[in-house]
């Protein structure tokens, strides 16, 4: 099929001026899809993110229906045929601006919710040093247990409680017991951590019974988004035995705002390659495009801010960077592929976590339990400050972005919430 224009161009501008900003998120390179609202009295809306407006796609004529659950259940081929009718009528000279421009909103003007409504959630654990740090905690002469490189790990999580980013929540209670105690006892956590990760959004579903074959899992994948699976260290390490973490994790999960498509990844991929020391796939596992293509390069961020960084006017540090690729030993098909081979029906919607993103160098450990060695050493702040784990009122904030020589970059948007007292 000959396409009219690359929409993912470096070259490419757009008619809305804040889009050709070198430092915006949302180039028209981008244009990540969410859910929006003038105010609570209306209905959640479908948009695409341009610059610093956000454009009612469906009131522009750009899209068949307001709601999102319908576009993820759009083919491929379908959805990036409308995100490039998107394109042609946001780029610069387009002859459609005088029907599109109503139909573009301030950013900061609309509410924007979680990106789509998920019925499911799964969390993977694809971050081997991620694996190796915390397993070294527990488990000094074997780090990672002997079915990491073989299988995709992961666990059921709890969908009723996922957040939209600039949602806060309160420290969750649960049973802790202090090393020593005869008993446990009910009390607000003491050790609150983030996780850094990247969610995947399921597109089309498959039915109960098929599995998704990996060379057609991107067929199944709308697209990325920041998640921070927020868990509660020593309610965890109490309740995790022997079916792993329960009210640790299901308290709140925390997305941002904007799902960004397949499409505007393309330019970011790379191969795939496995360590040739480390067994290879399973066939199943193993596809031709994902060896090319299966990495993704993502640069992803975490900023903390204390109460009192707020209160001197400072936006906060930067404690963490790493990045997808050089975290993760599973690709995202090789996710989806897995999920569905004992026949899971994935649904439109459906939330796949990548587990913590660490990388392997300083800097890199992406939570504060691989960051502090347990709790056992404090990280230090710019402004004096130490951390072990989260005090209340502290923000914590994710950010990602793609960038390559040659090609525009694109972001995620911001992934924050701060931590509020625990309710009585």
């Amino acid at each position: 099929m000959t396409h009219p224009f690359d929409a993912n161009s470096p070259d490419l501008m757009s008619w809305v001026e804040s889009a050709n900003a070198p430092d915006t998120p949302f180039p028209i390179q981008n244009l990540p899809y969410g859910r929006f609202r003038r105010d609570a009295s209306e209905p959640w809306s479908i948009g695409v993110a341009i610059g610093d407006r956000v454009l009612d796609v469906y009131g522009a004529g750009l899209c068949d229906s307001p709601h999102m659950a319908q576009w993820l259940t759009l083919p491929r081929a379908q959805r990036q045929a409308q995100r490039e009718a998107i394109s042609l009528a946001l780029r610069h000279g387009s002859g459609d601006r005088a029907r599109v421009e109503p139909w573009l909103m301030p950013m900061n003007g609309v509410e924007l919710g979680l990106p789509c409504e998920t019925r499911n959630y799964s969390d993977f654990f694809i971050g081997i040093h991620h694996a190796s740090n915390t397993g070294r905690l527990h488990r000094p002469d074997m780090p990672l247990l002997p079915n990491y490189r073989w299988v995709p790990i992961g666990y059921h999580g709890r969908a009723s409680s996922i957040q939209v980013s600039g949602r806060d929540f309160a420290r969750p209670k649960g049973q802790v017991k202090a090393p020593g105690a005869a008993a446990p006892a009910l009390q607000p956590s003491e050790q609150l951590d983030f996780e850094l990760e990247m969610g995947i959004v399921i597109g089309q579903g498959n039915a109960q019974g098929d599995a998704i074959p990996i060379d057609a899992a991107r067929e199944h994948i709308a697209g990325l988004t920041l998640l921070n699976d927020w868990s509660a260290r020593d309610l965890q390490r109490w309740e995790a035995q022997p079916l792993g973490p329960f009210l640790a994790k299901s308290f709140a999960t925390t997305l941002s705002p904007w799902i960004v498509t397949l499409e505007a990844l393309a330019p970011f991929r790379r191969p795939f390659v496995r360590p040739p020391e480390d067994p290879q796939p399973l066939p199943y596992l193993d596809g031709q495009a994902d060896q090319v293509s299966g990495a993704i390069d993502v640069t992803l961020e975490v900023w903390l801010q204390t109460p009192q960084m707020r209160a001197q006017g400072l936006s906060g540090d930067c404690i963490v960077r790493t990045g997808l690729a050089q975290a993760a030993y599973w690709t995202v098909a090789q996710l989806v592929a897995h999920h569905t081979v004992n026949g899971c029906n994935l649904m439109p919607g459906d939330l796949l976590g990548t587990g913590t993103l660490s990388g392997a160098g300083p800097g890199q450990s992406a939570c504060l339990l691989e960051i502090t060695q347990g709790g056992r050493h404090p990280l230090c702040l710019s402004n004096g400050e130490e951390r072990l784990f989260l005090h209340d009122d502290d923000t914590v904030t994710l950010r990602g972005h793609c960038e390559r020589p040659g090609r525009r970059r694109i972001g995620f948007g911001d992934c924050t919430a701060t931590v509020r007292r625990a309710k009585p």
